[in-house]
């Protein structure tokens, strides 16, 4: 059984990763000042976002100040661009809402569902895909833990959101402990991007619950540029693989950001070396208010063209494309 149960709830302590949170800027002025933004630069800012600002002090400590051209600063910032309206770029570039089934649960793919199990996140890229979804905030995964026992066909369950590591230890166990009790679920994959700008997430606590799920564990993280890691998340990265997780990470095609070979060369090389799998790098899903981010599909191509001259097959991200109604996520390179 899991020592995480609800009435352990009045006991525990403030964990130090929720401590760390608190210190995010979450105001356009505050993140200007920071970075000694000039008037003209900061003209360019929007500073009523309709997406809120949440950046992890840590991230913005990496960032180059006086710039707006900064990768890091790309991201995070949110510009007068997102307000422009382009032919493509939609609500749900995804069609999520498609594929709703119960509650937080959505299946898009056989044998594996996905949880939007909260709209809370470490924090909010300008590109994010689900900035306007509406997110099912009730606290209980009763009737999503329902739907995936009656069926199963059902191996691999999904956490996303959102972030699924903003919830506490103890509202993931009420999922995760039921949840691996069911004989068909296999694998349980974690889509996370808090080791990036929160590693202090990855603490002994989330480690023990892991640690009980007999499944195995998946940890996909979100990095688009080498600028993003630093020795402190290779550590807390460490500590999941000495677990037996298996570690991933996504990028997404940023223009300005990784839409450079070398850059992408650079990080894949940084994660290979760290035993992190460069899996997906994800063409640019076309949410309203992103299309300043937006690298055409052809520029992509080569880019990973050219990665793949320069590293193991190991170390090459798959290029790939998220397509409503597709069985699977839509390679964009013929291998």
């Amino acid at each position: 059984m899991s020592r995480l149960t609800c009435s352990s709830l009045e006991v525990l302590p403030t964990p130090l990763w929720r401590t760390v949170l608190r210190t995010n800027f979450h105001r356009v002025e505050a993140l200007a000042d920071f970075l000694e933004l000039s008037d003209t630069q900061r003209k360019k800012l929007d500073y009523r976002p309709r997406f809120a600002v949440q950046v992890p002090w840590r991230l913005a400590q990496k960032m180059e100040k006086r710039t707006l051209n900064d990768p890091l600063v790309k991201q995070f910032i949110p510009l007068m661009e997102e307000r422009e309206s382009y032919p493509g770029f939609v609500q749900d570039p995804v069609c999520d809402l498609q594929f709703n089934q119960e509650g937080k649960l959505l299946q898009k793919y056989e044998g594996r569902v996905l949880l939007a199990c909260t709209s809370a996140c470490a924090m909010h890229c300008r590109y994010c895909f689900r900035q306007h979804y509406p997110y099912d905030l009730s606290k209980s995964f009763e009737k999503e833990l329902s739907w995936i026992s009656q069926d199963a066909s059902i191996h691999e369950v999904i956490l996303s959101g959102g972030d699924p590591l903003s919830l506490s230890d103890e509202t993931l166990a009420a999922f995760l402990i039921p949840l691996s009790k069911l004989p068909h679920i296999r694998r349980i994959r974690f889509h996370t991007r808090f080791p990036i700008g929160i590693p202090e997430r990855i603490d002994s606590s989330l480690l023990d619950l892991l640690g009980e799920l007999p499944q195995q564990i998946y940890i996909i993280i979100h990095c688009n540029h080498i600028n993003e890691l630093d020795e402190d998340i290779f550590d807390a990265l460490r500590k999941l693989q000495r677990l037996g997780c298996i570690v991933m990470n996504q990028a997404v095609l940023l223009k300005g950001v990784n839409d450079d070979s070398g850059v992408l060369t650079t990080l894949c090389e940084a994660l290979a070396d760290r035993g992190v799998i460069p899996y997906y790098l994800h063409q640019l899903d076309k949410v309203n208010g992103s299309a300043h981010f937006d690298v055409p599909i052809e520029a992509g191509r080569i880019l990973i063209d050219e990665v793949s001259h320069r590293l193991p097959g190991y170390a090459v991200p798959k290029y790939v494309h998220e397509q409503a109604g597709e069985k699977s996520k839509t390679s964009l390179v013929q291998y």
